[in-house]
């Protein structure tokens, strides 16, 4: 018996990277999948190594900065497997990288509409299913730009910022409803994202992501294994009443954490908070 047996993820961002790692790992844990990205093929290619996992699986290509698509996934969904029980919202990008007034306006506001409304809107999709049934559990994918302040990424920055407070709000006001919402902080994995990254830091003369992404694409990165099995902690039984938090891969003994979840919950602790001098 698996830890997600019966249940129903849907995620997005799922034809590469993270998102194919999570996928796999939920299907190693007997959970349907619901698999969303924009490439029809590399969704299709996560799909089959999860099928050998035996898990049932759902492919629909989708643009999440669409509402119209995101409202034919969600629908498409609910249809194949009759409910949602976890959303991941993984797809992301990470913009463009150079000083704020040399960004290219329509790749910096497009940066935003992925990374931020594209979540906005699957949440906003999934909430009816989550609320019917009464329980659901979503994971935003945020990022280190959210906690770290990054000279020539400030679009990136800014959109996983703006995810991890939507997920402490949305938490409020999910509460009591039986539906979490909590951000996920993968670190620097190895991903096309940061070869990306890599090249673009090169070009715009950006020494801090240039100097971060050299470290991480020759193999000095988090590990992509270890941020799959966060994702199956914080919709599994050992995250059972955490939510409006962001939790990471890299920094957090996070399987420990089950037993502090009370003390959690009454504090500051995992948020975005100022915090002030003694």
């Amino acid at each position: 018996m698996g830890e997600l047996d019966g249940r129903i993820a849907l995620i997005t961002g799922a034809g590469r990277g993270i998102g194919r790692a999570i996928a796999l790992a939920y299907a190693k844990e007997g959970a349907g999948l619901s698999l969303a990205a924009r490439s029809g093929l590399e969704l299709e290619e996560t799909a089959e190594e999860c099928r050998k996992l035996g898990s049932e699986i759902l492919i629909v290509p989708t643009d999440i900065t669409d509402p119209h698509q995101v409202d034919l996934l969600v629908r498409a969904t609910v249809e194949r497997f009759s409910t949602i029980d976890i959303l991941v919202n993984n797809a992301g990008t990470s913009g463009p990288v150079g000083v704020l007034e040399d960004n290219d306006m329509e790749a910096w506001i497009d940066t935003m509409q992925v990374n931020l409304i594209g979540t906005y809107l699957c949440c906003r999709a999934v909430l009816p299913a989550m609320r019917r049934q009464n329980s659901g559990r979503i994971v935003n994918l945020s990022g280190a730009g959210a906690a770290n302040a990054w000279a020539n990424m400030s679009a990136y920055c800014s959109s996983k910022a703006a995810v991890v407070r939507l997920t402490e709000v949305l938490a409020l006001e999910l509460a009591d409803t039986g539906i979490t919402v909590n951000a996920l902080g993968p670190g620097s994995v190895h991903t096309r994202m940061w070869d990306e990254m890599t090249e673009a830091a090169a070009d715009a003369g950006a020494d801090q992501i240039l100097e971060i992404g050299l470290r991480v694409t020759s193999g000095g990165g988090a590990s992509i294994e270890r941020c799959a099995d966060l994702a199956v902690w914080l919709v599994g039984s050992g995250a059972n009443g955490l939510s409006g938090r962001i939790i990471s891969a890299f920094n957090d003994d996070f399987e420990s954490l089950s037993p502090s979840i009370p003390e959690i919950m009454a504090s500051d602790l995992y948020t975005l908070r100022r915090v002030d001098p003694a």
